[in-house]
């Protein structure tokens, strides 16, 4: 059995019908709650989690999203002293000192084994309190980077300059995909069911990419387990030795609601951000729209000016991420910045 569930569907799919031998739907569950219901065996808990995975990938559900279910599960058995019983389990979820999305979170992975098992519930329902998600200084970002390992800074930077979830770099981004000419990426296997989408990315970043050994068709290959370990210590100890804690807070979703920013400041195009980030709906884009406004009313100590008096040095500004604000002043330059 491989240690991933979901990296072998054939695997899973035999698994799957010798546990059907062990574990059977009791008859008289018809519906959840409906009675006593026996408490199941931890060979049985095993048994449905692993086939409601299968059963998932099968209904054409995302790969991350079944494990990422089968994972709440698992953490959910270790709560409840019942299973397959959903008070027991509404009761378990109830008492955790969990944050409400973790709650909810684990409510729509109970419903669907539930589903899977042709049952039903009545499942409490909890508030996701709305808020802003964190978004680092780019400058913070910059020294994080400097401070990783050669592979994992270089995932990083494709992260950062993308705009891209991490699922859809690590396995997926393959070597066919970059094109050194036009200095794009095309992520072709999104994630979450957003839309593939052609990026522009910087010079650097492609000679870096270039510089990685081309031992596999995809770019990063391994585990995401393996690159957080990693990827972990290293932002813990630098917020350490530079005494900003702030960089120990720096996520990959949080590199991503980065550039979202970025590019709404830059463009205050709310449709252009939508279409880099690959979203379906607009809805989801409109946070950058407050993220901008939370951030970028800061005092004007937040940003790096320079000023350009030619053609040629306005060019150099914009190729190092400057914007341009507004001229011409009196000694005929014009200004530019960049958040620090």
């Amino acid at each position: 059995m491989p240690s991933s569930l979901l990296s072998n569907r054939q695997i899973c799919a035999l698994e799957t019908e010798r546990v059907k031998n062990l574990v059977k739907v009791e008859p008289h569950l018809q519906k959840a709650g409906a009675g006593a219901t026996p408490k199941p065996s931890e060979a049985e808990v095993k048994g449905r989690i692993l086939g409601l995975g299968v059963w998932m990938l099968n209904n054409g559900r995302p790969e991350s999203s079944a494990k990422s279910t089968m994972n709440i599960l698992k953490m959910l058995t270790k709560h409840t002293a019942n299973f397959l019983d959903p008070e027991s389990v509404k009761a378990a979820i109830a008492k955790q000192a969990w944050k409400p999305s973790v709650k909810k979170r684990a409510v729509v992975a109970y419903t669907h084994l539930l589903e899977y098992m042709g049952l039903t519930w009545d499942p409490p329902r909890y508030k996701v309190p709305k808020s802003l998600p964190f978004v680092p200084l780019e400058e913070e970002v910059n020294q994080l980077i400097a401070a990783l390992p050669k592979k994992t800074s270089t995932f990083v930077q494709t992260v950062k300059e993308t705009g891209a979830r991490s699922g859809e770099v690590k396995n997926r981004l393959k070597w066919v995909d970059i094109n050194r000419e036009s200095r794009t990426i095309i992520i072709r296997m999104p994630e979450k069911g957003s839309n593939a989408r052609v990026l522009d990315v910087s010079t650097n970043l492609i000679e870096r990419l270039e510089q990685l050994p081309k031992k596999s068709e995809v770019v990063f290959p391994g585990t995401m387990r393996v690159f957080y370990v990693s990827w972990g210590k290293q932002k813990r100890r630098l917020a350490a030795k530079l005494n900003n804690p702030r960089i120990a807070n720096i996520t990959l979703c949080s590199l991503r609601h980065l550039k979202g920013t970025m590019e709404y400041h830059r463009t205050r195009d709310i449709l252009h951000v939508k279409r880099l980030l690959g979203h379906q709906s607009v809805n989801t884009t409109l946070i950058y729209i407050d993220l901008d406004h939370a951030i970028f009313r800061t005092k004007n100590d937040q940003f790096t000016v320079r000023v350009a008096e030619t053609v040629g040095e306005a060019c150099q500004l914009i190729e190092v991420g400057f914007e341009y604000v507004t001229g011409d002043y009196m000694d005929g330059g014009k200004i530019f910045r960049k958040r620090k």
